[in-house]
């Protein structure tokens, strides 16, 4: 099972040092499994959704905001060949409906054609601006538009769907892709709000109401969570739980340390880039693990293979590694390097490309950055200053660079 959460970066979590938002559950699941320091999503939500689905860096596959060619494979196409039973809950907006409409895009199928049985979506062929994701949610179940009603929550009705597939397929090898609504903006309330109880205010934004927004996807994970125990699947179920990318800009949250993380999306600092990443299998992950192994999107659908014991072929060639080691306390293949190549082909946001370790970061334009002691990359350090070992993991990043493709 793999979740992912909508614009979460690292920073949100109890686990990771946050001091403001509440995340029992994620955080319990991070103690008795493995949680990743150093997992990184592109900087926004389709280049991310694109490489994790694939395995494969943006330039290969990344053609436009929204959009997933049908060309392409991806982990639902590969668990399902394997005889897995398949679902997609969540978010879509893969089929081409974000700005100009690309052909194929009232495509109902389509997620059926990734390889995913059913299906409960916002965003597959109906508009943002046709319906929203949180109250009164505009969804397509299985081909057909579910009734809408004001007094639904888009991501109560998405989860429930998820638990009812668990229920209808324990007897049977499935897998979970549940991609979530949560905790994108508007920053509206939930039903666990108390402005929730007065209709009105239920469409009326406020960055005050992601605090509530955090602490509902923790309750889903709970409620996923309770459900595997009570069918009895909790030893046998793998959960990955990630974000897309960072935390809006408009968010700053902070920390049990003093400092103060401000959301990044959209732009390649730590902000934008860095992720949560919980494992979680019990008697199988390593409890209580913190892994500092580098991980990007690239890496999930070998680690999906790896698990489940598909050998990976020609069909499905990836830019990625498989971390499912370093989940299990084998950690003899760890990644040497992070490279990301961005070109986001929406808004304001700029191309670029970067290298990167646990602490030091090269882009294609020359910055380099010491993150451990610059994590807003304010200050770039000098080539012409860097001491003799700095200046070997400049040549080193240097190098790797000149190995892939340019800036885009």
């Amino acid at each position: 099972m793999l979740i992912m959460a909508d614009d979460m970066g690292f920073e949100c979590l109890g686990a990771y040092g946050s001091s403001v938002y509440q995340t029992p559950n994620l955080d319990q699941m991070a103690k008795n499994g493995v949680r990743f320091e150093h997992c990184y999503s592109q900087p926004l939500c389709t280049p991310s959704r694109v490489k994790i689905m694939t395995g494969k860096h943006n330039f290969r596959n990344y053609q436009a905001f929204g959009y997933l060619s049908p060309k392409e494979k991806t982990f639902g196409n590969l668990l399902k060949d394997a005889g897995y039973a398949t679902c997609v809950a969540g978010k879509w907006q893969l089929n081409g409906i974000s700005g100009q409409k690309i052909e194929g895009w009232e495509d109902r199928n389509r997620p059926h054609h990734f390889g995913f049985d059913e299906y409960c979506l916002w965003q597959l062929d109906l508009t943002r601006a046709e319906g929203e994701r949180y109250a009164n949610p505009l969804l397509v179940q299985n081909g057909e538009v579910l009734p809408r009603d004001e007094n639904q929550y888009g991501s109560r009705v998405i989860s429930d769907f998820v638990l009812d597939f668990i229920d209808r397929k324990k007897e049977e090898p499935f897998f979970v892709y549940y991609p979530m609504n949560l905790v994108h903006d508007p920053f509206v309330p939930t039903p666990k709000s108390e402005d929730w109880q007065d209709p009105s205010k239920r469409y009326e934004a406020d960055t005050s109401y992601f605090k509530d927004m955090v602490a509902y996807t923790d309750f889903i994970i709970g409620r996923i969570l309770q459900k595997l125990e009570e069918n009895n699947l909790s030893e046998n179920t793998l959960i990955l739980f990630t974000g897309d990318n960072g935390t809006h800009v408009s968010i700053y949250s902070p920390m049990r340390d003093g400092n103060v993380i401000k959301g990044d999306k959209g732009n390649m600092t730590d902000g934008g880039t860095r992720v949560p990443l919980i494992a979680y299998w019990p008697n199988k992950a390593r409890k209580g693990d913190i892994s500092n192994t580098l991980v990007d999107f690239s890496d999930f659908l070998p680690t999906l293979a790896e698990a489940a014991g598909i050998p990976l072929n020609e069909t499905y060639q990836t830019d990625g590694m498989s971390f499912l080691p370093q989940i299990l306390g084998n950690p003899d293949r760890p990644k040497e390097y992070i490279y990301m190549y961005y070109q986001p082909k929406w808004g304001k946001f700029e191309n670029g490309v970067f290298v990167r370790d646990q602490r030091f970061k090269l882009y294609g334009d020359g910055r380099f950055f010491d993150i451990q002691e610059d994590v807003l990359e304010e200050l770039p350090l000098p080539k012409e200053k860097l001491s003799k070992e700095l200046m070997q993991v400049y040549e080193k990043f240097e190098s790797i660079l000149a190995e892939k493709p340019g800036n885009p």
